[in-house]
């Protein structure tokens, strides 16, 4: 492949945990991979998420919510659904592209103080930080089929 592998996180909103495993994987592995993200129901960027990845060094603020639709010609490799009503709802993508999922709560519907719903956006943040650290080794475990 003389290309980066495309890889497109889907979640519902399209506002948090999509986004920020954008961001996460433009920062971290943006040399490895080309990634996107996506909803089902776009919401518009949740300004919570952003402050939490800017809290990490990652400014997601330029990052805007869209429709799967707006996506579909990309060619994707992979989509990583992380939620599990976007994996229910994941539309079907070509044969060649590979459909998994990884389940992360979502942040937004935590309650509390403001204080308490950002620390959660904070343990989110940190859960899709580590999956998108691991993603060469799944990747790869998903391409050799185990």
């Amino acid at each position: 492949m003389d290309r980066k592998p495309r890889v497109l996180f889907l979640c519902t909103g399209n506002s948090a945990r999509s986004q920020m495993a954008e961001g996460w994987t433009r920062a971290l592995l943006g040399d490895v991979y080309e990634a996107h993200s996506a909803g089902t129901e776009p919401k518009g960027l949740d300004l919570r998420a952003v402050e939490a990845m800017a809290e990490a060094g990652v400014d997601i603020s330029a990052q805007r919510s869209k429709h799967v639709r707006e996506v579909r010609g990309i060619g994707f490799d992979y989509v990583i659904t992380l939620c599990d009503s976007a994996a229910q709802a994941c539309p079907v993508f070509p044969a060649k592209t590979r459909v998994l999922h990884r389940g992360f709560a979502d942040p937004a519907r935590a309650a509390g103080t403001g204080d308490e719903v950002l620390s959660e956006f904070r343990r989110v943040r940190d859960g899709i930080r580590e999956f998108v650290l691991s993603l060469p080794e799944t990747l790869r475990d998903v391409e050799g089929g185990e």
